[in-house]
């Protein structure tokens, strides 16, 4: 994508807002309802793309996951980058069987426009309607990118705006041998790209055979069919993970030759699986890596449930895939050590020139950290505040001058049954330094909105 059409994209953002009854977003207008929560801070981010904008981290990790997934493959995946943010609830949560009352719907979590749309909280929103476009483009495997949008802390390492990468493959049930001994030979070559990975050690763990249990195989299929897909996913994300870890330790190992003979040494590369649940797949898997000496859970997968095949319009049982998801700036920041993610959305040259000059997966070099200063705000309510939505008033008032935000201290009086909290902001300008005068004058903003929204009485 061209620097222009970025620019368009990210002024048409700028210039929508959230009026008393309209949301405009990349100039489709929407009614605002009761329950509309979506905030100007938040719009301005849609359009920016920055998986798709060459160079930037978060591109350079997409590019490197979609090579490793097509070359498990007889056929490329179908890429989807530039899907609409804004989906309906039903794609967003009903398609995907997620119940009436799971946290995620909440408007504590989610970004609704209005009572019919909001902006995707995961790139599975999504999914259903790819299953279509693979039955006209009579392909079986699709890869998405994209932003995704969810109310959240404040930290350096959560951010409202966050980009995913999803993807799925899948076969027909017809139980030939033919079909099989195909999925088996995709098998066999990833084993053999694994196989010439040094120093690379995996730990495996089955489904489980409970019938009772929440992660066994679905009841419409075979043992075998649940045997032999897994292990095709389980292959394919080995393949992914082995390639990210090994470029960043073969970048880091050229760059220090770190052993006494000025040699290449290159860490192993430790994964292991378990078991987990997510609403649209059974049985579910996590990957995770050793790294830094700990665990870090890389991506989430399991079989399609074929609630998600039959809202796609396929006949009943008769389609059977994979699916998994990873967080893509997540990976970028862990892998290229970015200290911040505030920084992937930075537009200083400090920040992009490295990314232009260099290729690969690199450490990144922090340039100049400005100063923290924090302040305290205590109030009182008369009713009961989620903490996400405390987070995001700090965050539509503050933007990214915010480096971090942290309840630090509450209490309930027992006589008049009002709530005293106090919450602990950290402030901090990633381009400058911030005065005592600037850090005062933001403060006192968000004590006003604190009293306008929640009827706050600050306490001195």
């Amino acid at each position: 994508m061209s620097h222009t059409k970025v620019s368009n994209q990210i002024l048409k953002s700028i210039q929508n807002t959230v009026n008393s009854n309209k949301i405009n977003i990349l100039n489709n207008v929407y009614n605002k309802t009761d329950l509309s929560n979506v905030t100007n801070n938040i719009i301005k981010h849609v359009g920016r793309n920055l998986h798709l904008q060459k160079n930037h981290p978060i591109n350079n990790i997409r590019e490197i996951i979609e090579k490793s997934i097509d070359s498990t493959s007889s056929k490329p995946f179908i890429k989807y980058n530039d899907l609409t943010p804004v989906v309906s609830i039903k794609q967003n949560f009903d398609d995907l069987g997620f119940p009436k009352n799971h946290p995620g719907r909440s408007k504590s979590d989610t970004y609704y426009i209005n009572d019919t749309y909001l902006l995707r909280t995961h790139t599975s929103a999504h999914e259903v309607e790819c299953f279509q476009k693979m039955q006209t483009l009579q392909n079986n495997g699709y890869l998405i990118s994209a932003d995704v949008y969810r109310r959240d802390e404040i930290d350096k390492s959560h951010y409202p705006v966050f980009y995913q990468m999803e993807g799925s493959k899948t076969w027909s049930r017809d139980n030939s041998k033919e079909n099989f001994n195909k999925i088996q030979t995709e098998i066999d070559n990833m084993k053999k790209q694994l196989s010439t990975f040094q120093n690379l050690s995996i730990e495996d763990v089955d489904y489980t055979h409970e019938p009772e249990s929440v992660n066994c195989k679905q009841s419409h299929m075979t043992d075998e069919e649940t045997s032999i897909l897994i292990s095709h996913m389980k292959r394919t994300l080995e393949l992914v993970v082995a390639n990210l870890f090994m470029q960043r330790y073969k970048n880091y190992a050229s760059s220090s030759k770190n052993n006494k003979k000025g040699e290449e040494v290159i860490p192993e590369i430790k994964m292991r699986w378990i078991e987990a649940y997510f609403p649209w797949t059974q049985p579910s898997f996590e990957i995770e890596v050793f790294f830094n000496g700990e665990w870090l859970e890389i991506c989430g997968c399991g079989l399609v449930r074929e609630l998600a095949y039959k809202n796609a319009g396929f006949t009943k049982e008769t389609q059977m895939g994979w699916a998994f998801g990873i967080g893509l700036d997540r990976m970028a920041m862990l892998l290229y050590d970015i200290p911040d993610i505030r920084l992937l959305w930075s537009t200083d040259e400090r920040f992009l020139k490295q990314f232009r000059e260099k290729e690969g997966i690199f450490k990144f070099k922090p340039f100049s950290t400005h100063a923290v200063m924090s302040r305290d705000v205590s109030f009182w309510l008369n009713t009961s505040v989620h903490l996400n939505d405390f987070m995001e008033l700090v965050r539509e008032e503050l933007g990214d001058m915010v480096e971090s935000c942290s309840l630090v201290d509450e209490f309930v009086n027992p006589k008049t049954g009002r709530k005293s909290q106090c919450f602990r902001i950290n402030y901090q300008h990633l381009d400058r330094n911030l005065t005592n005068e600037d850090v005062n004058e933001l403060h006192k903003g968000v004590e006003k909105k604190l009293i306008e929204q929640f009827g706050a009485e600050i306490r001195n």
